[in-house]
Formats: C-alpha cells, sequence, structure tokens
C-alpha cells in the first residue's frame, strides 16, 4: 500500500514538473515570439515607400492624417516618418498606418505646431535595440559620436525643407518643464539650461533667436530618465 502512494506521489510530482516546464517553455516562446514582432514593427521597411522625395510629400499624405513630417538623421538608423496625435499617448503604441504596435512611433508633441512653426519642436522616439527608432541617440551623450552625427533633415507634410544641424545634448528628467512642454518654451531659458547641464554643447551653432528641435528617448524602461539631443532648424 505505501509503495502505491509513493508512486503515485512521484507520477505526481513528474506531471507538475511536465506541466511546469511547458508552461515556462511556452512563456520563454511568447517573450520571444513578442521581441521578434517589437523589432519588425522597429525595423518597418515598408515605410520607405513614402519617404519623400525632393520635397514631393505627397506619397507621405498616405499614411493618414496625422503624417507631419519625415525626419532623417545622416549615417543613423534614423529614416523614419513624423506623426502627431491628439495627446502624446496615442502614437505610443501605434504604428504610422494606425495599427497596434509596441514598437510605436516616431511622433511630434501634440503641443506643437504640426508644420514645425513653433520656436521650439520636441520630437519623441522609442528606445530600440541595435539603433532602431530612436536607439540612436545614446551614443550622442559621447563627443566623438556627437559630432560625427551631428546633421540630418526633416522635410515637413507642407513640402517645407529644413536642414538639422545638433548642437547638444542632455540627460534630464522627463518632468523637467524646460525642455518636456514646447507649450511654454523660452529659448533663452532652455540654452542657459544647457549651458550649465549638457553633456556635449556647441553655443556657436545656436542662439537665442534659432528655431530648435529636440529628439528626446527613454534611457530604460526602470527610469523617468530622458536622452535629449537638440539642433537647429535651417
Amino acid at each position: 500500500m505505501l509503495r502505491k502512494i509513493i508512486i503515485a506521489i512521484h507520477k505526481t510530482i513528474d506531471w507538475t514538473a511536465a506541466i511546469v516546464s511547458l508552461l515556462m517553455f511556452l512563456i520563454c516562446l511568447y517573450a520571444m515570439i513578442d521581441a521578434y514582432n517589437v523589432y519588425e514593427g522597429a525595423n518597418d521597411k515598408s515605410l520607405l515607400k513614402v519617404k519623400p522625395k525632393a520635397g514631393n510629400t505627397q506619397m507621405l499624405r498616405e499614411l493618414s492624417d496625422d503624417a507631419v513630417a519625415w525626419l532623417t538623421v545622416d549615417d543613423t538608423r534614423i529614416d523614419y516618418p513624423v506623426m502627431q496625435g491628439k495627446t502624446n499617448a496615442e502614437y505610443l503604441n501605434k504604428n504610422p498606418y494606425g495599427d497596434f504596435s509596441l514598437a510605436g512611433s516616431i511622433f511630434l508633441d501634440s503641443r506643437n505646431d504640426k508644420s514645425f512653426g513653433d520656436d521650439y519642436s520636441m520630437i519623441y522616439g522609442h528606445h530600440m535595440e541595435y539603433g532602431a527608432m530612436f536607439g540612436s541617440l545614446d551614443g550622442y551623450a559621447d563627443k566623438d559620436y556627437f559630432d560625427s552625427h551631428n546633421k540630418g533633415k526633416l522635410t515637413v507634410i507642407n513640402g517645407k525643407e529644413y536642414k538639422i544641424t545638433f548642437f547638444a545634448s542632455c540627460k534630464a528628467q522627463a518632468n523637467e518643464k524646460i525642455i518636456f512642454d514646447p507649450s511654454e518654451s523660452d529659448n533663452v531659458a532652455l540654452l542657459d539650461y544647457l549651458d550649465k547641464y549638457a553633456i556635449v554643447y556647441y553655443p556657436q551653432y545656436v542662439d537665442s533667436g534659432s528655431k530648435l528641435v529636440a529628439l528626446s528617448t527613454c534611457q530604460s524602461a526602470d527610469t523617468n530618465e530622458r536622452i535629449i539631443v537638440f539642433g537647429t532648424l535651417i
């Protein structure tokens, strides 16, 4: 009788171990598929078919009425459409086609003028692996990387083209209003802030009358810190 009980216990343990192992396998498989889908979303090459050519933004309009520009940063993987939602949460997990995507989209602050007519415009993007989306911004904390990646271009939906010259990078908490509230922007105060706290700063490339743009991404999932790269629109 005791032997039968021991055998039954062993079988129960074996089945429990098998079920736990299967569940762990399925969880790992799901995580791998999820990570793959996020990576694919951040590297969707089909978007390049709507990239403006020679200032012609007609193809970009095929995405949706929320497409406001195309952003390219030279010698990086930043080459994406810029969306603008009704709130800053709208495109956190929505791709430029309007479908759910954990990779989200590159997007302009909802408080900014979509034609980039403001003195200071803020663009956000997720921090993705291998430099996808705004993952490349990490490099701008290094002066040598900054110096060799300081040019870009912004083509606005109205056909206007801006050259971008990046002049500063810094790290800040996401609640730093002087950086993250473009509706209350004061370029004089912003430049004073950068003069004090920037990691890299070239004041000779900018003045208080310059039209500014900032690119922002998170440092990691468990912190409120952001890295921000600042440029002039010419």
